[in-house]
């Protein structure tokens, strides 16, 4: 009998209020509900389309009971607004395309209203003893609420506390599940009466962001728990599916980002691929901010569009259009850089008055001047953009016009608000998957950076392997006029050794004999720097040492004619000294800041003296002194003292006074210096004083070496 009954019901139910079409399966819009009918719930879902009861305000508190009156169940609601939840044909949600949206009450008579309103609704309802009823709230809300039942409150959607604005969030599924109905259990004696009262709140920056705000714009759905709880596992799942392409996009800018950032290893000159780096991570962490708002409670909504329009939008452009500057390696017009900085920052300050996030700290009309502000250099921002893109058609050709539809498409994403606001949908969407068009500029923009990326990292590749063939070039040529590493003079024995610590050295030394007299000149010395610069000013030095020998080899008039050809010469220093040794042993030594030379393994006592380079008229120090026969002297620089082990302990005077006392040969030095630990170039040039009847034997090895000079460049040349 009781079965009988219900099946009455459920059919008086459907004859009068056509009600139990499933809103998420139909493609025309059901009827709304008849409050006056009762619903057989059973296991089915009904969408409470109406009609509701709405009113603009916040209820006063029972001060019996302590609670909202607007949520009593015998609260007088006839005078209040008449609310339709009922779906429209042609309206959809302006994100995911949902036709079961409907518009907020900014669209139904409340245009700019934002703050606390209510909905009530009254709903006979019949369900068996055993059978627990729920109610579900999904889709879109603005923005958080409270829910009661029959003046009980079965819980909430936000952080509500007496005296402050309420904490919202995106809104996700929430099911509620309903107290025992007063009836449950005799059908005969009537449905019960389920009063539903929603206490809704919407911030200004809602408002701000988006037309048709305010309120409930899908309709909640009630039905036995069970089936509720299945409802709203589907609707989860719609939501993951939404927007799940948000976190994946993510995964792959980080991914770009650091490509990106590595690459500036391979050219630590270009600073494009830092600013590429930087428009990708902010693209990465916009996204990752999306999915924790849509998905979780970590956020609230006033932080989301605090980092959206404050931070991520802002930040991001301005990133993008100081990239694609340095990219197509603009130098005019000079402003833009600086341009680029001012329109972000003031974008970002617009963003911030101007968009509410500091909604009663400021006044509305200024927030509104701001918001021009804010549109204004969003406008400007994209004509720098354009500006800087056009100039890169015009120098790079087919690079400009590969990067323009992605630019464009980020420009317009800029302004989807506004967009919005007009009635053009923000996304798109395919298979239940929403795309913003935002994302989808992104992802244009990041697989046009990455074919861009290669393509200047081929670019550098070559450019990397031309630059070392021209080291290995200066390499050879450094090799060609590199001495023997042992030569016998007449009275002398001359052994160099050099050890450089990069392919092309910046140590250099000349041993130029002069068979007229038989004395020889050695010029020894170190530039500054490193590298290819190094090896270029070596040839300069080597060159000008030889033209100086020729006309005056003495050792002062030397060092005066190359520091004339250093000068004038930005960074281009080096210190150096020159000896010249007479047929009787007798010797002159000029030095311009250069590692004294030490002779029977002490330091030969002299004036400091400037570097050559460093201004016209500096002085140099001049020493004298006379080799006898078994005496020995060693020329180092200053790679062998600044050797440094693993514990950045510097190899020392002291050490290499010891060292002199036991090694025989300049190698035994230098790979002394070496394996303690090498951080510059190593040379080391020892010459010995033998009796003077080995004159005979010398001269020989002096026609060998007439023309020979040395500079440093590899171990291998020295063998």
């Amino acid at each position: 009998m009781e079965r009988r009954l219900r099946c009455l019901v459920l059919l008086q139910t459907i004859l009068s209020c056509n009600l139990l079409s499933h809103a998420q399966t139909a493609t025309q819009p059901p009827a709304p509900t008849d409050s006056s009918a009762a619903l057989d719930v059973g296991r089915s879902v009904f969408p409470l389309y109406g009609p509701w009861r709405f009113h603009t305000g916040d209820s006063p508190i029972d001060a019996k009971t302590g609670e909202p009156q607007w949520a009593e169940p015998d609260f007088d609601d006839s005078k209040w607004e008449t609310v339709d939840l009922t779906p429209h044909a042609g309206v959809v949600d302006p994100f995911t395309r949902d036709p079961r949206y409907v518009q907020g009450w900014t669209a139904k008579g409340h245009p700019g209203y934002w703050g606390y309103a209510w909905y009530r609704i009254r709903v006979p309802v019949s369900a068996a003893s055993n059978e627990q009823l729920a109610l579900l709230t999904y889709g879109w809300v603005d923005d958080g609420y409270q829910l009661f039942d029959n003046g009980r409150l079965l819980g909430s959607w936000g952080k509500f506390s007496e005296g402050k604005w309420p904490v919202v969030y995106f809104t996700r599924p929430a099911m509620f599940v309903l107290p025992p109905l007063s009836t449950s259990g005799d059908l005969r004696r009537g449905p019960a009466e389920q009063t539903l009262a929603f206490r809704m709140w919407m911030g200004p920056v809602r408002l701000a962001e988006h037309p048709f705000t305010g309120g409930l714009h899908y309709a909640p759905l009630l039905g036995e728990a069970g089936a509720i709880r299945a409802r709203a596992d589907l609707e989860w799942m719609e939501l993951v599916r939404n927007h799940i392409t948000a976190p994946l996009a993510a995964g792959l800018f980080f991914l770009l980002a650091i490509v990106a950032a590595t690459l500036i290893l391979f050219d630590r000159s270009d600073p494009v691929y830092l600013w590429v780096a930087a428009g990708l991570l902010l693209m990465g962490i916009d996204e990752i901010f999306f999915s924790v708002a849509n998905w979780t409670q970590w956020e609230s909504l006033r932080t989301f569009f605090l980092q959206l329009q404050v931070f991520s939008f802002p930040l991001m452009f301005g990133a993008w259009a100081m990239a694609w500057w340095v990219w197509f390696k603009l130098r005019e017009p000079r402003w833009i850089p600086k341009a680029i900085v001012v329109l972000t920052a003031l974008n970002m300050l617009g963003g911030l008055l101007g968009k509410e996030l500091l909604h009663g700290m400021i006044p509305h009309a200024v927030g509104v001047v701001f918001l021009v502000i804010r549109l204004v250099t969003q406008v400007l921002l994209l004509a720098v953009v354009l500006l800087i893109v056009g100039k890169g058609i015009r120098e790079q050709g087919w690079e400009g016009w590969f990067v323009l539809p992605p630019v464009l498409l980020l420009a317009f994403a800029q302004f989807q608000d506004e967009l919005i606001k007009l009635h053009w949908h923000g996304t798109f969407s395919a298979y239940g998957v929403v795309f913003f068009y935002s994302e989808l500029a992104n992802l244009l923009l990041a697989g046009a950076v990455a074919l861009l990326l290669l393509r200047r990292l081929l670019l550098s590749v070559r450019n990397q392997r031309q630059m070392a063939l021209d080291v290995k070039q200066a390499q050879e040529v450094q090799q060609v006029i590199l001495p023997v590493a042992r030569m016998k003079l007449p009275g002398l024995e001359i052994e160099s050794e050099y050890r450089p610590a990069r392919e092309v050295g910046g140590d250099f030394f000349q041993i130029i004999p002069n068979t007229s007299d038989d004395s020889v000149l050695i010029v020894a010395g170190d530039v500054t720097g490193k590298g290819l610069k190094a090896g270029m000013l070596v040839a300069l030095l080597v060159g000008a040492t030889r033209t100086a020998a020729r006309f005056n080899p003495d050792p002062l008039a030397v060092l005066i004619e190359l520091n004339q050809r250093l000068l004038g010469r930005a960074d281009a220093q080096a210190t150096c000294l020159a000896l010249r040794i007479e047929a009787d042993g007798s010797a002159t030594l000029a030095n311009a800041g250069h590692v004294p030379p030490y002779l029977n393994g002490e330091p030969i006592a002299m004036e400091g003296a400037l570097p050559l380079g460093m201004t016209e008229d500096a002085e140099h120090s001049v020493t004298r002194f006379k080799l006898e026969d078994e005496d020995r002297l060693v020329l180092i620089s200053d790679g062998v003292c600044e050797a440094m082990d693993a514990q950045r302990e510097l190899f020392g005077f002291e050490r290499i006074h010891d060292l002199l006392r036991t090694a025989t040969t300049a190698a035994e030095i230098a790979s002394a210096a070496q394996a303690f630990g090498q951080e510059d170039d190593i040379s080391v040039i020892s010459v010995a004083r033998t009796p003077v009847s080995e004159h005979a034997a010398a001269t020989e090895s002096m026609k060998e070496a007439g023309h020979n000079a040395v500079i440093g460049t590899s171990p291998a040349a020295t063998t």
